[in-house]
C-alpha cells in the first residue's frame, strides 16, 4: 500500500496580512538587541522585547478581529510603564525625567523611551504611542466620550505651556542644585500623574470629549507632531471606493479628517491610529 503525505502551506495573501505585526515585531526586537548590546544592560533587551511583543500581539488580534485587540495593547503596556516602570523600579517616565537625563547627559530610561518612542518613533509609526501605549490615555479611554460630543476647541495652545512649564521646573532644580534629585524626579512622577489624570478626567467629562487632554494638555504632543507629520505608517482612503458618508469622521476621537489622503489634511498629525474610522467603514475604503 502507498501512502502520501501532503503538507498544506498557508496561501499567500494569508501569510502576508501578519506582515505587519511581524515587521512591528521586528523593528522593537533590533532596538532591543541594539540597546542590550551597545549599553551592555539585558534590561533593554527584555523591556523593548516585552513592548514589541505586546504590539504585536495587538496587531494580529486586530486582524483576527478581536473587539479589544487595541485595550489589550495599552493594558499591557500602559500598565508596564505605570506600574513597574514608574513605581516600582521608580523611574520617571513622563516628560519631567526626559529632561532629568537630558540635563544629566545621560543617555538612559527617560531618553531612550522619549527617543524611540516620541521623537524618531514616530516616523514609523506616527502617533501610535498616544494610541496604544499611553498610560494616560489607557485610562481616559475607559470614559463614556469615546466619540467627541462637541467640535474641536482651539485651546492647543495650552499644550505648550505644559511643555514650558516641565522644562522649567527640570531646569530651576538644576540650576538651584537641589539635591536628592531622583526623590524629587519619583515623586513628580507620582504627582504628574495624578494631575494628569484629574485634569483629563475633568476635561472629558466638561468637553465631552475623553481625548480632550490629548488634544489640548498634553506637553508630549509637542514631541510628536511634527514627527508624525512624515510618518510611514498612516490611514489611507481609497476614493474610488468611499461614497462620501461621513462616518469615519464622526467616530474619530482626533477629529482627523482620514478621506484626505495629503499630509496636510485636518488634524492629520494627531491621527492615533486607533482604526475606529476603518472599523466603521460601511465600504473598506480606508
Amino acid at each position: 500500500m502507498r501512502c502520501a503525505f501532503f503538507v498544506r502551506f498557508p496561501e499567500v495573501h494569508t501569510v502576508k496580512k501578519y506582515t505587519a505585526p511581524l515587521v512591528m515585531l521586528a523593528i522593537f526586537e533590533t532596538v532591543a538587541v541594539t540597546l542590550w548590546l551597545t549599553k551592555n544592560n539585558i534590561f533593554y533587551l527584555f523591556n523593548f522585547s516585552y513592548i514589541g511583543c505586546s504590539i504585536a500581539l495587538g496587531m494580529f488580534l486586530y486582524i483576527r478581529k478581536y473587539k479589544y485587540a487595541r485595550r489589550v495593547v495599552q493594558l499591557l503596556v500602559g500598565l508596564y510603564m505605570l506600574i513597574y516602570l514608574g513605581l516600582i523600579c521608580r523611574e520617571n517616565m513622563q516628560i519631567e525625567g526626559f529632561w532629568y537625563y537630558l540635563f544629566t547627559g545621560v543617555f538612559e530610561a527617560a531618553t531612550i523611551h522619549y527617543a524611540v518612542a516620541k521623537i524618531f518613533g514616530p516616523l514609523v509609526f506616527g502617533r501610535g504611542w498616544c494610541g496604544y501605549a499611553c498610560w494616560t490615555a489607557m485610562v481616559l479611554d475607559f470614559l463614556p466620550y469615546k466619540v467627541p460630543q462637541q467640535p474641536r476647541k482651539k485651546l492647543g495652545w495650552i499644550r505648550y505651556i505644559t511643555f514650558a512649564m516641565s522644562l522649567v521646573f527640570v531646569a530651576a532644580l538644576f540650576l538651584a542644585h537641589v539635591g536628592n534629585m531622583e526623590r524629587i524626579m519619583f515623586w513628580a512622577f507620582i504627582i504628574g500623574n495624578v494631575l494628569y489624570y484629574a485634569v483629563g478626567i475633568i476635561l472629558a467629562y466638561a468637553f465631552k470629549d475623553n481625548r480632550a487632554f490629548c488634544k489640548y494638555i498634553c506637553p508630549i504632543t509637542v514631541f510628536l507632531k511634527p514627527m508624525s507629520y512624515f510618518a510611514l505608517m498612516r490611514i489611507q482612503c481609497d476614493k474610488e471606493k468611499c461614497i462620501s458618508c461621513g462616518k469615519c469622521k464622526r467616530v474619530c476621537p482626533m477629529n482627523v479628517d482620514v478621506t484626505d489622503n495629503s499630509r496636510k489634511r485636518e488634524n492629520g498629525t494627531e491621527c492615533i491610529l486607533c482604526m475606529e474610522c476603518r472599523n466603521h467603514c460601511p465600504k473598506g475604503a480606508l
